[in-house]
């Protein structure tokens, strides 16, 4: 493509992009959920996890991420409650799945069909991953034996969690998963963009103070003996 008109090109970059990193997420999201089943399906091991979870301080948890989210008490101790009993029922991959998905759409029914509905699924987004990070924080700090399986899960949740909302997004825009992705890439481009622009004009402030020196005198020497320099 390289006779087509740089907006071209830039367009087509942009949709390929979106699609292969979509590709990867989703290939990334199936090994997770094959290697989850395993440890979900372990009676021991889910008897581990709830003995580590349950001595993790939830309330030392909400304490401080109440402050970064603002969220209602009742609904982090509806989910943690809610997460116990799911993990305690040793409930199997495909449980889980509509247990996560069930709390996506109890988290934005309230914004459905609003303009503000993509800005609220990304702040949830957010929102999740702070308070799991947390929680593996305290199994770390517990030296939990089960860490490698929280950890493991929290991955596979995540993701998934990032799956949902993309396409909630998709379905309240009217658009496609991979143009919602597609949209974020073409943000992260304009990023990309401006810090180029900033490089350049490093790059030239670099120059200038190059072009001082091969005068043989001191940048600020220089501008100091300008009269019409300003300060």
């Amino acid at each position: 493509m390289s006779d087509f008109p740089q907006q071209v090109i830039q367009t087509k970059v942009s949709v390929v992009s979106a699609f292969a990193q979509t590709l990867r997420r989703y290939t990334s999201l199936n090994h997770l959920a094959q290697a989850a089943r395993a440890v979900l399906q372990n009676t021991s091991q889910i008897n581990q996890m709830l003995s580590d979870l349950n001595r993790v301080d939830f309330a030392n948890v909400q304490e401080q991420a109440s402050w970064v989210c603002q969220c209602k008490e009742s609904v982090v101790q509806r989910l943690e409650q809610d997460f116990k009993l799911t993990l305690q029922q040793q409930s199997s991959l495909d449980q889980w799945a509509s247990w996560l998905d069930n709390v996506v759409t109890q988290v934005l029914k309230q914004h459905a069909g609003s303009p503000s509905f993509p800005k609220a699924a990304r702040q949830f987004l957010l929102k999740w991953s702070f308070y799991s990070s947390m929680v593996i924080r305290d199994l770390t700090l517990r030296s939990a034996a089960s860490f490698g399986s929280f950890h493991l899960i929290r991955l596979l949740y995540d993701e998934y969690m990032f799956y949902l909302v993309e396409h909630r997004v998709a379905k309240a825009t009217g658009e496609t998963p991979i143009a919602v992705m597609g949209e974020f890439n073409d943000l992260a481009s304009l990023s990309l963009t401006l810090l180029d622009k900033d490089d350049i004009s490093e790059d030239r402030s670099s120059e200038a103070d190059a072009d001082a020196r091969s005068l043989g005198e001191p940048l600020v020497k220089r501008e100091r003996s300008d009269p019409n320099h300003s300060l």
